[in-house]
C-alpha cells in the first residue's frame, strides 16, 4: 500500500513538471500577429502557404467543408470539435487585424461565440502547436486554411485517410 501511495505521489509530482514551456521566439518560417498592444481574436500571419488567417495566439484558422455558409451552425461536434476547436471571441463583435472577409459569430457547440468569416465557422487544429504550423491543411479532403479575404486555400493536402 505504501508503494502505491509513493508511486502516485511521484506521478503527481512529475505531472506538475510536464507543463509545456512557453517560448517568446516565433519560428523562423512564420510570423505571428503582433498581440503586444491589443489582443485580436483574428489576424493575418505568414506561413509556408502565404498570408493566412490566424487566431489571437497565431495558430492557423481552418474552414470545414461540411459547414454551410450562413447556416448559423457548426457541423463539427463531439470528437471533431475536440480535434478542431472553434475559434471564439469573448464578445459577438470579434477584434480583427488585417482580415478583410466578413466577420461574424454564431453560437458554437459549446455555447461560446464561435467566429465566422463570410458566414463560415473557423477552427484551429490541435496538432498545430505554434505559429506557422499548417498541419491540418487538406486533412481528410475537407479542412482548408483560410485566406484573409475569407476564401479556402486549397493547396496540396496533408496525408490522411480519416474523414468526418
Amino acid at each position: 500500500m505504501l508503494t502505491v501511495a509513493a508511486s502516485t505521489l511521484a506521478l503527481v509530482a512529475l505531472a506538475g513538471c510536464s507543463s509545456p514551456a512557453t517560448t517568446t521566439t516565433p519560428p523562423a518560417e512564420s510570423s505571428a500577429p503582433d498581440t503586444s498592444s491589443a489582443a485580436s481574436d483574428l489576424a493575418v500571419g505568414t506561413t509556408s502557404l502565404g498570408d493566412i488567417v490566424v487566431d489571437g495566439k497565431g495558430l492557423t484558422a481552418y474552414f470545414f467543408d461540411k459547414d454551410t455558409a450562413g447556416s448559423g451552425t457548426s457541423a463539427c461536434t463531439g470528437p471533431c470539435a475536440e480535434l478542431w476547436p472553434a475559434i471564439e471571441s469573448a464578445t459577438t463583435t470579434p477584434v480583427v487585424d488585417g482580415v478583410t472577409g466578413e466577420i461574424g459569430t454564431i453560437t458554437g457547440t459549446d455555447g461560446g461565440n464561435q467566429i465566422t468569416i463570410n458566414g463560415r465557422p473557423v477552427y484551429t487544429y490541435t496538432p498545430d502547436t505554434k505559429a506557422g504550423d499548417v498541419n491540418g491543411q487538406g486533412f481528410g479532403g475537407v479542412w482548408w486554411v483560410v485566406s484573409p479575404s475569407g476564401d479556402e486555400l486549397i493547396e496540396p493536402a496533408a496525408s490522411s485517410d480519416y474523414e468526418y
